[in-house]
């Protein structure tokens, strides 16, 4: 018997290689010689570093980067087996956590660090990047990001412009003459799920900007700033993305990874599905696993869950999906491939007491899982 597992992390507890293993071993427990396929999964956002590097027995990399208020940062990310591709998670360098609330400021917050990890990827040799661009702290439409790769922000008097979102106001010109030379050729894949505009009532400043310390009027000042960047970023470089679906993502990171990078834009799931060959796998399964933390009706809305689920049909695989939180609006998932969920909690039971003994819940579900498959006609 072939049985794919292929889960999600549970956030703050366990990463989808834990978890993954833990559904193994419940299994193991009632088919001892199935051939289960271990696939860590992640959309784009955190985790997707570690579920890659699991998944592909790839390399964890530690690099100190300006962080978002121009702190030093050790910022992990990593290097898939094949050698020539990066994973980074633009958060590890300029990411919300990073920044205490009360000093959160998107008109001085940087993606400087970020330009910094791919300076890093591009020492290592790498000649591809896979890049989650979830849970900014920053504003800079990427600004910061190319200034560490070499691309120079002047102002009317040929001077650098300062970092952070509102700097971008008194930008006049835009000379990437000494941009790396390395970045010829390196092929960038933008994982991300948002589809925001970068200005206007949809872009970056309006609706992420209060979640990063914008206030209305703040957010009026950093959506006049994008704007005026984006007019230069046309006039100087010839490229028109503003209204690119995803341009807005990251607080702009999206359009300085298309303009700067020439980045494709693909679903998180989608991303992690190709890097992992996941496909492969899943031919001639007669079962695929599943998991993710809660389960509710966003996870109908291209998370890992339906991500999985939806191929696994495409073989004709039967899919189960465990949580340790399944919601009253969850059944919105048996439309996209899930054909059960099952909680993992025994019983009533507080998330502390839950999260000390995950592995055991999840292996106990998966055994419970396995006999009742065992049990079909």
């Amino acid at each position: 018997m072939k049985i794919v597992i292929a889960p999600q992390g549970f956030k703050g507890n366990l990463t989808a290689l834990e978890v993954a293993r833990a559904i193994e071993a419940g299994v193991k427990r009632i088919v001892p010689d199935a051939l289960t396929i271990l696939k860590p999964m992640a959309d784009g956002g955190e985790g997707t570093v570690q579920a890659l590097v699991d998944a592909t027995g790839g390399e964890i990399i530690t690099t100190e980067v300006t962080g978002p208020l121009g702190e030093p940062v050790n910022a992990h990310w990593g290097i898939l087996n094949d050698r020539v591709t990066a994973v980074i998670e633009m958060a590890a360098a300029s990411g919300l956590p990073l920044v205490p609330p009360e000093k959160r400021n998107p008109l001085m917050t940087t993606t400087y660090g970020t330009g910094e990890l791919i300076l890093a990827a591009l020492a290592k040799g790498c000649r591809k990047l896979i890049i989650g661009i979830g849970g900014s702290a920053t504003n800079d439409g990427g600004a910061g990001m190319a200034q560490a790769l070499g691309a120079r922000f002047l102002d009317a008097k040929g001077k650098e412009l300062a970092p952070g979102g509102a700097a971008l106001a008194d930008l006049e010109h835009i000379d990437v003459t000494n941009l790396d030379p390395r970045l010829v050729g390196f092929e960038v894949t933008l994982a991300c799920d948002v589809n925001n505009p970068l200005c206007g009532p949809r872009g970056a400043s309006a609706i992420y900007g209060p979640q990063k310390g914008a206030t209305p009027e703040l957010v009026e000042q950093l959506d006049a700033a994008l704007a005026h960047y984006a007019d230069v970023v046309r006039k100087d470089l010839g490229a028109d993305v503003r209204n690119v679906a995803g341009a807005g993502a990251a607080g702009g990171l999206g359009m300085g990874l298309m303009v700067f990078l020439k980045a494709r834009l693909i679903p998180g799931i989608d991303v992690v599905i190709e890097a992992t060959n996941l496909v492969a796998d899943l031919t001639g399964a007669d079962l695929v696993f599943t998991a993710e933390g809660r389960i509710d009706c966003q996870s109908a809305m291209g998370k890992v869950l339906t991500g999985v689920a939806l191929k696994a049909k495409e073989f004709g695989s039967p899919v189960i999906a465990l949580a340790g939180e399944v919601a009253d609006d969850c059944r919105v998932v048996y439309e996209q491939g899930i054909d059960a969920v099952l909680s993992i909690a025994p019983g009533p039971i507080s998330l502390d007491q839950s999260m000390a003994v995950a592995d055991k819940l999840i292996a106990d579900t998966a055994e419970c899982a396995m006999r009742l498959f065992m049990c079909r006609p």
